[in-house]
């Protein structure tokens, strides 16, 4: 049976109190330590926003912390917007109880839901996606699990009482998935009948069969001071690369004087522009914020702005670079290319590639400037206006 389910939410539980934990961390809760500078719950978070057919989330944390919790999440959602709609709750004493929780803040036309521990960082995409197609194909419930490969003895009273056939046994993972109206059934029984369980595929079962699919050795649970070595990290520098373009149209006499790379060109030609019309410096802003998904500079510096009038791209670029260093970039190449038909510009490409390895902290090698015409084709050709186009190359820290 093929179907597909309307809305799928996911739940993820950060509500525990971590106590085995508790001493190796200085009491923060584990899903609160920090991984790669952000905290578990939303590296989650961000796993559950690459799987399109997600809509939403539920966070569960412990009741005291929920108020400080919103106001972290609505800070974390402006910074970094996944695409998800999302709410809070406070969960309970059990983890069942947290889940409970969780379900009554799913909207009515959720057909099927998620439930994740936040304490499970590394959870790939693929698992969900995958057990959202079971979910699809007509399983009421399914669970990723990975084969046992250690033999597993029954012990009772320090001794063997059985070896257990590891080709039957799997260790189970979350998140696990579930039709929305069979988990709240299986969750009403459950505090109905006192049922206590550590897993909610543990309450479906006695309600129907739940379905297994490949999970991942990755996806481990941060529980003993032991596992805390998995979020540790080593800094992996990495290349990136931004492209920018800009162009301003030539003015009249009571236009700007043309600057290019910070330095002023001489005679008669002008620019149309906001700040100081640094078709250069502008290009190559653009593409130094493209190493790190920054934007343009229309979004940090607007022409609508009056606090930009006239500005020095100088300075603006100062800004970006400050912005830069902040994600962790550090820039070592450029390449820039100037397209004007006129003034000539070769007398002053010596000083153009000094000025901008100052402002970049670049050496010679590390910056090069050319200038080419467009054959007198285009508004270049017709001398209408000027064009800049530049690449940059950065390392990223991550």
């Amino acid at each position: 049976m093929t179907r597909a389910l309307n809305t799928i939410w996911g739940i993820v539980l950060a509500a525990g109190s971590g106590t085995r934990l508790a001493e190796a961390t200085q009491g923060e809760r584990k899903q609160y330590l920090e991984y790669k500078s952000a905290p578990l719950f939303w590296h989650c978070a961000r796993t559950f926003s690459r799987v399109a057919r997600v809509k939403g989330l539920v966070f569960v944390f412990p009741p005291e912390d929920v108020p400080t919790m919103e106001k972290r999440l609505r800070q974390y959602f402006k910074s970094e917007d996944l695409g998800l709609k999302w709410t809070i709750v406070a969960g309970g004493a059990r983890r069942q109880d947290s889940v409970r929780h969780g379900l009554t803040a799913l909207p009515k036309d959720c057909g099927g839901v998620l439930v994740h521990d936040s304490a499970r960082p590394f959870v790939a995409p693929r698992i969900i996606t995958d057990l959202i197609a079971s979910l699809d194909t007509g399983a009421r419930g399914v669970i990723p699990a990975i084969p046992v490969t250690d033999t597993v003895k029954q012990v009772t009273a320090g001794t063997v009482a059985e070896t257990l056939d590891r080709s039957e046994l799997v260790a189970v993972q979350t998140p696990q998935a579930f039709e929305t109206v069979l988990l709240k059934q299986a969750h009403e029984q459950a505090e109905a009948e006192g049922w206590d369980v550590t897993d909610d595929a543990s309450m479906v079962e006695r309600l129907t069969t739940v379905s297994v699919i490949p999970g991942e050795a990755r996806n481990i649970k941060i529980t003993v001071p032991d596992d805390l070595k998995y979020l540790e990290t080593t800094k992996t520098t990495v290349p990136c690369v931004g492209w920018g373009y800009d162009v301003h149209r030539f003015g009249g006499s009571n236009d700007r004087p043309l600057v290019l790379g910070g330095v002023p060109i001489a005679g008669s030609t002008t620019i149309v522009a906001h700040s100081d019309g640094d078709v250069l410096l502008h290009a190559l802003m653009d593409a130094m914020l493209g190493t790190f998904g920054g934007g343009d500079i229309g979004r940090h510096f607007p022409d609508t702005d009056p606090a930009f009038k006239g500005a020095d791209s100088s300075v603006l670029l100062r800004e970006v670079l400050s912005m830069a260093e902040e994600a962790g970039v550090h820039f070592v190449h450029t390449d820039l290319t100037i397209i004007t038909q006129s003034p000539k510009l070769a007398p002053h490409a010596d000083q153009i590639t000094k000025n901008v390895c100052r402002l970049l902290g670049l050496e010679r090698h590390q910056v090069n400037f050319k200038a080419t015409t467009e054959e007198k084709m285009g508004f270049t050709g017709a001398k209408k206006g000027i064009k800049a186009v530049a690449s940059v190359t950065g390392l990223r820290d991550l």
